[in-house]
């Protein structure tokens, strides 16, 4: 897998004939390898390790309705009292983060109204903070640590 801009971490992989599963330390399982995924295990260990996000509080592939579809976040990040309070979307590190993507999260955070969203391909990220009072978003430079979400 392709080298990211995020912190090298120590996972856990196993090969299944053709396939290759990593182990999502949030589901409890292995999952296929993919790049998406490479990237999505990166940024939940970053997510732990320096943004200091308590691992049970970090949902995964979270099931969520817009419109009348079923959605799957990436990743969502809760506070203490249960509320939804980062959205993250990952995506592989070929897919340019585009307005297209950006819509997306957006499309995502209708239904979450979380404060904070953050994009990435393991290798750009962007982190916004949104304001549902002015229905404006800004952009950050970082995404601060979970103590301040």
């Amino acid at each position: 897998m392709e080298n990211l801009n995020l912190p090298a971490h120590d996972f856990k992989l196993k090969h299944d004939g053709k396939k290759t599963q990593i182990f999502d330390s949030i589901r409890k399982k292995f999952v296929t390898l993919t790049p998406e995924e490479w990237v999505r295990q990166h940024f939940i260990q970053y997510l732990i390790s320096e943004k200091k996000v308590p691992a049970s509080l970090i949902a995964v592939e979270m099931g969520l309705k817009y419109i009348e579809l079923n959605k799957r976040s990436d990743i969502v990040i809760y506070n203490k009292e249960g509320k939804p309070v980062l959205l993250v979307e990952c995506k592989a590190p070929d897919v340019k983060i585009t307005q297209d993507v950006f819509d997306q999260i957006a499309r995502y955070n209708m239904t979450l109204k979380v404060k904070y969203l953050a994009l990435t391909n393991g290798i750009s990220h962007y982190y916004c903070l949104i304001d549902h009072v002015k229905s404006s978003y800004s952009f950050l430079d970082e995404l601060p640590v979970y103590s301040s979400l």
